[in-house]
């Protein structure tokens, strides 16, 4: 598959190069693994050499040798010595950018804490003797988000605001995912569309994946998922047990649980069967793995309270991969296929009213988006979006059939979203339905 989308993070970080001809400049890319963090960085610098230090669990004095190498082939200069502290390199590569600009991209950043962590500060004490005469472009990029936010956001840490910027990388938006798959697959049916962006959520690697197997339907891209030696199956676990530690297992349930349905604290603790409050604020906080959501205007921090897993791939994984995966030893896949495609409306439902938020969010239309529920439950809206600047609010209906939208109900309850919340006072208001036949249209 080739490179798609990221022109605004490619312009960004060619800016950034720029700057650094005259002033250093300290970048930190992150995001969860499989985004596409070092492709994008590659694509960014593809028109001049740059330094690439891949960060592994090796001994430092062998890594400082790989290193030495790639200088050496990289900028033409014999590096004089052996060096056995990354401390010597990076001191080195200072002060030479200060006659000749350099990039110098480190990779897996966050494994230097494995490999021995006063790296972290060595780097700090070069960089705020040299960098006031330096002219590099240091971008580093690690895959763990908890201990990238850690390394530079922790103020006990030494690196910590080094950075002039900290970039996430996100999932392709809906456009970009079209894109593709109007590429690859010209004729593709609303279904896969759906399909693509419930079982990667955007992610650039799982995408790729699918693209190159030719796996462009919802059917053949289930095939190609629940299979033996698929990535997928053990994907949840490699990513996530590294995040966690010793205690995945403890956050595993909790994950399951909101990956059923479970979304309030206390239908989650049923379900564990322990008390998790420090569990879900990790979770939320330090992992950002799931996302606190309440209802549009509620002005109580501890009503209506629902957790959701944000990422769409760790909400399958865990709503059918990890939840049958004693099937999947004893590799009957056909019954987990037959699962997942029993359950498949219900589950797709849930990531179609994600999809639309996302294109609304696209548009720049609203100036804010949310959902609304009403505390007895007795009243819910999908999608609810204002315009503050021009007056304007829309409420929205998603089904995936269009026949399923009833616009009457939808009217009654705004009704009640307007009574229990008094907005939208003298605002325009509408009503509209989304279905996956809107999937289709140009936004």
């Amino acid at each position: 598959m080739r490179f798609f989308d990221r022109t605004e993070e490619i312009a960004s970080l060619r800016e950034i190069r720029e700057l650094a001809r005259h002033n250093a400049q300290f970048t930190v890319v992150t995001g969860r693994r499989r985004i596409g963090k070092t492709s994008l960085v590659w694509k960014a610098y593809s028109d001049e050499p740059i330094l690439y230090f891949f960060v592994t669990r090796k001994a430092e004095g062998e890594l400082c040798e790989d290193y030495r190498q790639e200088i050496e082939r990289k900028l033409g200069i014999p590096v004089m010595g052996k060096a056995v502290r990354f401390a010597e390199i990076f001191e080195y590569l200072m002060k030479l950018s200060a006659e000749r600009p350099m990039t110098l991209f480190i990779d897996e950043f966050q494994e230097f804490f494995r490999v021995n962590k006063s790296v972290y500060g060595d780097m700090q004490r070069i960089w705020d003797l040299y960098s006031p005469q330096s002219r590099i472009n240091l971008v580093v990029c690690g895959s763990i988000y908890s201990m990238m936010t850690k390394i530079f956001k922790d103020k006990k840490e030494p690196l910590y605001n080094r950075q002039a910027r900290f970039m996430t990388v996100r999932p392709f938006a809906p456009g970009a995912l079209k894109d593709i798959l109007s590429e690859y697959n010209p004729g593709y049916a609303a279904e896969d569309l759906l399909a693509l962006y419930a079982f990667t959520g955007g992610v650039a690697k799982y995408v790729q994946l699918l693209v190159d197997a030719g796996a462009l339907t919802k059917a053949k891209m289930l095939d190609h998922i629940v299979k033996a030696d698929s990535i997928f199956l053990g994907e949840g676990k490699a990513i996530l047990v590294e995040e966690f530690g010793k205690d995945y297992g403890r956050y595993f349930s909790i994950l399951s649980a909101i990956a059923r349905g479970k979304t309030s604290r206390s239908e989650i603790e049923n379900a564990v069967g322990k008390e998790i409050g420090g569990y879900l604020t990790k979770l939320e906080k330090e992992y950002e793995v799931i996302a606190k959501k309440q209802p549009l205007f509620e002005r109580s921090a501890t009503k209506s309270v629902r957790y959701a897993i944000e990422d769409n791939f760790f909400t399958f994984w865990f709503r059918f991969i990890h939840k049958y995966g004693y099937m999947l030893e004893i590799e009957n896949y056909e019954s987990v296929k037959t699962i997942i495609n029993r359950d498949y409306e219900t589950f797709s439902g849930l990531m179609l009213e994600r999809w639309f938020r996302r294109v609304l969010i696209e548009t720049h239309q609203y100036t804010r988006i949310g959902s609304w529920w009403d505390r007895k439950g007795e009243n819910e809206i999908d999608i609810v979006a204002e315009n503050e600047l021009s007056g304007e609010a829309a409420f929205f209906e998603v089904k995936r059939k269009a026949e399923n939208i009833d616009i009457d109900v939808l009217e009654k309850k705004a009704a009640a979203f307007l009574r229990a919340t008094g907005e939208f006072k003298d605002y325009a208001i509408s009503y509209k339905g989304l279905s996956m036949n809107d999937m289709l249209m140009k936004n």
